[in-house]
């Protein structure tokens, strides 16, 4: 009888103690998953990583109690490591979208921040906003949104040249494989940060960018704790501090000082 009681309890959809589903919260120790090619955003240095969203990674977990595990990924791997499982969470500067929601979800977001444009200096005074890109070559990492929000959303006739990252759109920007780039501002302003770089963003600022930290699908426990974790972020000034350091001297709108809006728990 007790062998099938405990069968029962197995095989029920909250547990027998009535705690609900299983939560990453009930982890001590939480794998992160970060990308490690964005300069000033997540970056390996001198066999650790550093970066703005390393820093609020940091600081969300320790609120929370938790250890780290680093785990690196590449560009359109952000989804299928939660999916699967192999990550907890994902700080990989990643936007909200609905169609990311189908499979993984979303805590915050934890930086407002809007899409700019980055181009060689000759071609400042041609490319000032996002219209200014129709008939011209942009370049799209694979496991980004960012051609989608220009040619469909905007309606911009340019063509979408794929890349693996964005060091190749850095590399064929300057062999004129491509004429711009454009992402989150914040990236941007990593990328210029490179040696050999001679590039400039625009400041067209549009489309905003719900930066959030990637979460299993489900997990409201794991929502609500970093949503709070957030909050506690902004109101003591972590949040503005983190941003002044890594942002301050590029000369992007740094003025988003408020908790942002949260994109719910469900």
């Amino acid at each position: 009888m007790r062998r099938a009681l405990v069968a029962l309890c197995l095989l029920a959809t909250a547990s027998c103690s009535g705690s609900g589903p299983a939560s990453i919260m009930d982890k001590d120790e939480l794998t992160v998953a970060i990308r490690l090619d964005m300069p000033l955003i997540s970056f390996e240095t001198r066999g650790d990583v550093d970066g703005y969203d390393v820093a609020v990674a940091k600081d969300l977990t320790r609120r929370l109690g938790k250890t780290v595990r680093w785990m690196p990924i590449k560009a359109g791997e952000q989804l299928q490591v939660l999916a699967d499982g192999r990550a907890d969470l994902v700080f990989a500067h990643m936007s909200v979208t609905q169609e990311r929601k189908k499979t993984i979800g979303f805590a915050g977001p934890y930086h407002i921040a809007h899409q700019d444009i980055a181009v060689r200096p000759g071609d400042v005074s041609a490319v000032r906003d996002v219209r200014d890109l129709a008939g011209r070559r942009i370049c799209w990492v694979r496991g980004t949104n960012i051609a989608t929000r220009i040619i469909d959303e905007r309606h911009v006739k340019a063509t979408a040249v794929a890349a693996p990252d964005y060091n190749a759109c850095l590399s064929m920007i300057k062999t004129g494989d491509i004429d711009a780039i454009s992402t989150d501002d914040t990236i941007l302003a990593g990328l210029l940060t490179k040696p050999g770089v001679d590039l400039r963003i625009v400041g067209a600022a549009f489309n905003e960018q719900r930066t959030a930290v990637g979460i299993p699908k489900g997990d409201v426990r794991a929502c609500e704790d970093l949503n709070r974790a957030i909050t506690g972020m902004y109101q003591d000034g972590t949040a503005r501090m983190l941003l002044d350091k890594w942002f301050g001297r590029s000369g992007i709108d740094l003025t988003t000082v408020a908790v942002p809006q949260f994109e719910g728990c469900s």
